[in-house]
C-alpha cells in the first residue's frame, strides 16, 4: 500500500530496533500508561506476523518514500471487545514524526483499503479518552464516536471512545 509520501509493509524480524524506539519511548506509549520491554515488543512484532499469515493484515511498517527511514506503524487488526469484533485502524510513530501528517495520511489510505479490497462494512478507531491527538487523526479520517468503553492494562482501568465509520 501506498500513500503520497510512505509506502506501507509488513513488518519482518529486522524491524525489532526500529519498532523498540517506538514502544519503549514512555512518550510514545503515554496512552498505555507504560513502555514496553524488549520481550513484549518482540512479541508485539511476532503477534502482527501471525496476523499477516492470520488475516493477511495488521499493523504495517510505515516507511518514508524518498529516505526509506522507518517512521512508525499504521494498519488494520481485528479487535475483540465484548464479544464483538471490530476492524480497527491503529496507528503509533515514532515522536519526531508527530503533527507532519503521516497518521492521518495512511489512516486514509487504510480505510480505503479496508472499504475498497477487504469490503469492509465499517471499520474504528478504539482510541484512550486522554489522546487527543490520536482523537484527531480519527475525526480527519470521517470517524465519529460511536460508544465509549473501559479497558484494562497493566491493572489500570482506561476509558477509551470507539470511533467508526461506515462504508457508503
Amino acid at each position: 500500500m501506498e500513500t503520497d509520501r510512505t509506502y506501507l509493509r509488513e513488518m519482518v524480524e529486522n524491524d525489532f530496533d526500529e519498532l523498540c524506539t517506538i514502544l519503549q519511548d514512555i512518550d510514545v506509549m503515554y496512552a498505555y500508561e507504560h513502555s514496553f520491554t524488549k520481550e513484549e515488543v518482540y512479541d508485539w512484532l511476532n503477534k502482527n506476523i501471525e496476523r499477516y499469515n492470520k488475516n493477511g493484515q495488521g499493523l504495517w511498517a510505515v516507511i518514508h518514500k524518498e529516505t526509506n527511514i522507518f517512521l512508525g506503524q499504521c494498519g488494520l487488526t481485528i479487535q475483540k471487545i465484548n464479544e464483538k469484533e471490530y476492524l480497527e485502524i491503529g496507528y503509533l510513530f515514532k515522536k519526531e514524526y508527530w503533527h507532519k501528517g503521516y497518521a492521518t495520511e495512511t489512516a486514509l489510505a487504510c480505510k480505503e483499503y479496508a472499504f475498497d479490497k477487504l469490503k469492509s462494512r465499517n471499520v474504528y478507531s478504539i482510541i484512550r479518552t486522554n489522546n487527543i491527538p490520536s482523537q484527531k487523526v480519527a475525526e480527519r479520517a470521517g470517524m465519529k464516536i460511536m460508544d465509549t468503553i473501559i479497558k484494562h492494562y497493566y491493572n489500570i482501568d482506561m476509558p477509551h471512545y470507539i470511533y467508526g465509520i461506515k462504508n457508503v
